[in-house]
This record gives structure tokens, sequence and C-alpha cells, in this order.
């Protein structure tokens, strides 16, 4: 009897400690998140005195939407104070965006920037949980005249939040992929590419380097499957058939998806370039669910953003980035009344549009349910062993 009180302790000790809990192992999956914004491209030109950006929607609707898909970190595309302040004291990591008219101004000016922080950050800060500027989005994209304004620009912000005392906010601005990339496969071949007498990628990775900064990329695994007819669709949307792959012949690596394909390019351009321990964030990514293509359906975008989530939650990284990217952020929160072409993982009244788990808690508590179940399995095939 005693024997069996040990062994019963025992079990019974292990069936607790396999409770459905958070463990440390989460901590190393990347971070997955939403962006949100008022309008679908970033304003080109400020908006003229008479006429007031677009409002946003109620702050307590955005944080309600965060709350119902189990998310938090929200990346706000055009900042409202507002909604940043209806922010603080909450679990939510924002990540904030400059919009690219104000670059430009910024890099000139440096008391524009501090203006700015002063406005977006200092009211808030800490109490909101601010981690991260981009200085511009896509600002190659839209300003390719002015590309030598950018770095700047983004040195102006970065010593402005030294000079107020903020230190763990980090500095950086993002790019398209489609445009900073050239020869995204084989990954072994990509670079960067920059316009005719400008030398922004060099310096900028040493900034982040030295600032301890992520490389920050929009990735839409839809834009490149559309701009290249070879690539399968299956590839596109984490479709895993048997012969669903493409070979890198230069690194003996094989890709079952399209995402790694792409992170694995931006890997393989930063290392070209001397830069091999950047951490990488998708700022943006996603599927649309409807627009003129055949393609864009909610049923391709929930397969897409389910086989996303499941890829990253599983912490298997890319080939050339074991690790996996540091986060993601998934095109956008809500749908635009009356847009063509629709991203937003809700409908435009906050109902659910996809029967997404986009927290992953579920996968991890199934998980611990299982080793529950063949532990009680087991603690019941010991007492019947005894008796």
């Amino acid at each position: 009897m005693f024997h069996t009180f040990i062994s019963l302790t025992f079990s019974l000790y292990l069936l607790l400690s396999l409770l459905p809990t958070t463990t440390t192992t989460t901590t190393t999956l990347p971070s997955i998140g939403v962006t949100y914004s008022t309008s679908r491209q970033t304003s080109p030109s400020p908006p003229p005195p008479s006429q007031p950006p677009p409002s946003p929607s109620s702050p307590d609707r955005i944080t309600t939407a965060m709350e119902n898909l189990k998310l938090t970190t929200l990346r706000l595309e055009e900042p409202d104070p507002s909604i940043i302040r209806s922010l603080l004291y909450t679990n939510i990591s924002i990540f904030l965006t400059i919009p690219n008219y104000m670059v430009t101004p910024i890099a000139n000016n440096r008391s524009i920037a501090r203006a700015w922080i002063y406005t977006h950050v200092l009211p808030f800060y800490p109490r909101a949980k601010i981690t991260t500027i981009s200085v511009g989005n896509a600002f190659l994209d839209v300003y390719p005249e002015s590309i030598n304004n950018l770095l700047p620009a983004i040195s102006n912000v970065h010593v402005s939040l030294r000079d107020l005392g903020i230190r763990k906010i980090s500095v950086s601005t993002s790019f398209s992929f489609v445009t900073a990339i050239s020869s995204p496969f084989p990954p072994s071949s990509a670079q960067f590419q920059e316009p005719p007498g400008v030398n922004l990628m060099g310096p900028l990775l040493q900034f982040l380097t030295d600032t301890n900064s992520s490389f920050l990329i929009n990735l839409y695994p839809y834009n490149l499957y559309r701009l290249r007819p070879e690539i399968p669709l299956g590839i596109a949307l984490f479709q895993e058939h048997p012969f669903n792959f493409r070979d890198d012949f230069t690194t003996g690596v094989r890709y079952r998806n399209l995402f790694d394909i792409m992170v694995d390019a931006v890997v393989s351009a930063m290392a070209l370039a001397g830069y091999e321990t950047i951490p990488v964030v998708v700022t943006e990514t996603g599927w649309p669910s409807s627009g003129n293509e055949l393609d864009a359906n909610s049923g391709y975008a929930e397969i897409y953003l389910r086989g996303l989530v499941k890829h990253l939650m599983s912490g298997a990284g890319t080939p050339l980035l074991k690790d996996g990217v540091r986060g993601v952020y998934l095109y956008e929160l809500f749908d635009k009344e009356g847009n063509g072409r629709n991203w937003g993982v809700l409908y435009p009244n906050g109902s659910a549009k996809y029967r997404i788990d986009f927290s992953g808690e579920s996968r991890s508590c199934v998980m611990n349910w299982i080793n529950v179940g063949f532990l009680i399995l087991l603690v019941v095939k010991v007492c019947c062993m005894v008796y």
C-alpha cells in the first residue's frame, strides 16, 4: 500500500504540473498583431488645413475588437492620440507609424520630430506600451525622389526620443517587399534594390544594428503570386501537398510555402549586405477577401490566415531564420466601407469574418489537455494493477 500511495502521489503531481498554463516556450514564438488605419494608403500629402483627416473608429470599438480576437499588438498607420489614450494600462503593445508626408520635414528639422513625439508619445508612455515607431511606411514607393531624407528623419526621431529620456522605443522604417527586394527566388539570390546613386540600405542596416532595432517589411504572398504566374497557388496558401515545394539549389533548402521564401529572401539580402543578425518584423501581410481578381475571395483569405497562424505558432521559423520573424502584423483590423478590395480580419461593423484563433491559445491548451488525458489513463492503469 505504501508503494501504491507513492505511485499515485507522483502521478497526481505530474498531472497537476501538466495542467494548461502559460509556459516559457510560448514567449519565443512570434507575436501576431493587426494593423489599424483610416485609409488604405498612407496619405501621399498632408491634408489641406480646411479638410481635417478622416476620423477613426471609436477607440472603445478598436479595443473591444482586439480583445475579441485575443490579439495584444496593434499597429497604428495613422496614430490618433485618442486611440493611444484608450490603450493606457492595457496589455496591448502599440506600434506607431509617422506618415510619409512628414518624413522630409522631420529630416530637415529635428524640432518637428520632437513635436510629433510630444503629441503622440510623451503624454502616454510608458502607461501605454509603445514599443516601436516606423518613420514612414513604404516611403520609397510614395516619395522615391526624396529617399535621401529617410535616414536623417529616422535619426532625428531616434535622437529626439533619447533627448527626452526614452530609450526602450525602437525606431525603424518599413519597406514594400516587391520594391525593396530583387530576384526573390531562389531566396539565396535576393538582394536589395535601390535607385541609382542612392546608398540607403547599408547605413540603415548599420543604424538598426547599433540601436538593436528590427528590419520592417510589408510582405504579401498574394501580391508576389499575382506578379509571378509560375508560383503555384498552394504554396502561397500554406497547402501541404506531396509535390508542393520549391528547392533553392544553391543552399539545398526546400521551401513549402511562399511566406518562408519571401522572409528568407530578406534574410539573404541582409546577409549579402553584411548584416545577418538583425531581427525581422513583418509589418503587413494578408490575403484579400474580395476584389476584382478571381483569387481575392474569403475562402482563400481564411486558408491563408489559418495557415499563417499555424505556421507561426509551430515555432518552426524559416529555413534560414531558425528563430523565425520577431512579429507579424495582419492587414488589417476592419474592412473599409465601399472598398473594392477588402483585407480586414473583421467586417466593417466589427463582426467576425473568420473562425480562426489568432492567439494560438487553443492549440497549446489542446496539447496540454491531451497530455493530461494520457496521464489520467496512466493513473487509472496503475490503480487497476494495484487493486
